[in-house]
């Protein structure tokens, strides 16, 4: 092992020196944005987002047409059963009228005189 050297203050001052030199030689020696790898670099990159963006609204318009989509689907699926609950209603109101219509005369008076009995206050004969 090397023994410690105390360095007395104009040794410091020099190697600080030093150091604060080889930084800014280190600084300037960075290329600049007229560096044609810096503009090859720069246009890569700004390629690479044209892409993503490109990219990004392409998904959004494909969620947007599915959005879409699905809603035109429920608002189908909604008439269709609308429709169907209609022609339901329709076709039970006519299987009443027809069961109506079917019933024997004398059931008909027989229930006409059952709720006439009833209204009068329930009491027979």
């Amino acid at each position: 092992m090397s023994a410690f050297k105390n360095p007395n203050y104009t040794d410091r001052l020099s190697t600080s020196a030093a150091a604060k030199k080889a930084l800014l030689e280190k600084f300037k020696a960075r290329p600049t944005s007229e560096d044609p790898d810096v503009a090859k670099r720069m246009a890569e990159r700004k390629a690479i987002r044209e892409a993503r963006e490109a990219r990004n609204a392409e998904r959004e318009a494909a969620r947007r047409a599915i959005a879409e989509r699905e809603a035109a689907e429920a608002a189908q699926r909604k008439a269709t059963e609308e429709a169907e609950r209609a022609a339901r209603e329709a076709q039970e109101e006519a299987e009443r009228a027809a069961r109506e219509a079917a019933r024997p005369k004398q059931i008909i008076r027989d229930v006409a005189a059952y709720g006439a009995m009833k209204a009068a206050g329930g009491r027979r004969r």
